[in-house]
């Protein structure tokens, strides 16, 4: 098992992305409109973003807010925006699609995470308000994703401790979890501790207001999550 813990912090802005790179990220999560939960990013955020950012780069692919159940038409344009996303240099998707019942859509997911290769996929927090996390992890398994960012169908991922060990103890070597929801340096240790995660993922919206830009704040917050995860592996 690898010692190193990955820190993936997601962003909506150029400036946040420089912050959370220069404060010792290991990935970024790219999206617009995180108040909403984060849509898909800009073509123009993207490529300025992976001109300027080395780190891994994972774009969300969500075309609006709200639930996850999507037409023929938004898939239509989930697919296109996989494609721009590649095309961008983008190293890695980030997407959910569920079904009118609450269930994964294992064969829509199959069909992006199939046009999405050779990037990897995450498939979101729809994961959390899906019917079942037992059965959900079994279908985003089988549909070829490399990992779910969840909270363990919890409010934040603090909350949802017990679940996300469960989760991560069924899901063995087929598929990373990865807990993400309310994670900040005051708990993530514990989180870490409790889940046997090996990676993490925070947007830290709960001690940094963005909308106050402040960036100096959010590289120091992100800093010392990565300090903490390193302390912790020992590196």
């Amino acid at each position: 098992m690898q010692n190193h813990f990955v820190l993936e912090i997601t962003v909506e802005t150029v400036d946040g992305a420089l912050a959370a790179q220069r404060g010792g990220a290991d990935r970024i999560e790219l999206c617009s409109q995180l108040a909403q939960g984060g849509l898909t990013p800009g073509t123009d955020l993207m490529r300025v973003v992976r001109r300027r950012v080395p780190l891994p780069l994972f774009a969300m692919i969500r075309p609006r807010a709200g639930d996850f159940v999507y037409s023929g038409a938004e898939f239509q344009v989930m697919q296109r925006d996989i494609e721009t996303a590649r095309g961008l240099g983008m190293n890695g998707i980030v997407l959910g699609i569920l079904r009118e019942d609450r269930s994964v859509d294992v064969a829509r997911t199959r069909q992006l995470v199939q046009l999405a290769r050779p990037l990897p996929v995450t498939f979101h927090r729809a994961f959390d308000v899906s019917a079942d996390l037992r059965k959900s992890l079994e279908d985003v398994m089988e549909t070829g994703a490399t990992r779910i960012l969840t909270s363990g169908g919890a409010p934040t991922a603090p909350e949802g401790l017990p679940a996300l060990a469960e989760l991560l103890a069924a899901a063995g070597d087929g598929i990373l979890i990865v807990p993400g929801g309310g994670i900040h340096p005051s708990n993530i240790l514990r989180v870490a501790q409790e889940s046997g995660a090996r990676e993490f993922h925070s947007g830290l919206s709960s001690v940094v207001s963005r909308a106050e830009r402040q960036w100096d704040r959010f590289e120091a917050e992100v800093r010392t999550l990565a300090d903490l995860l390193r302390q912790k592996s020992g590196v």
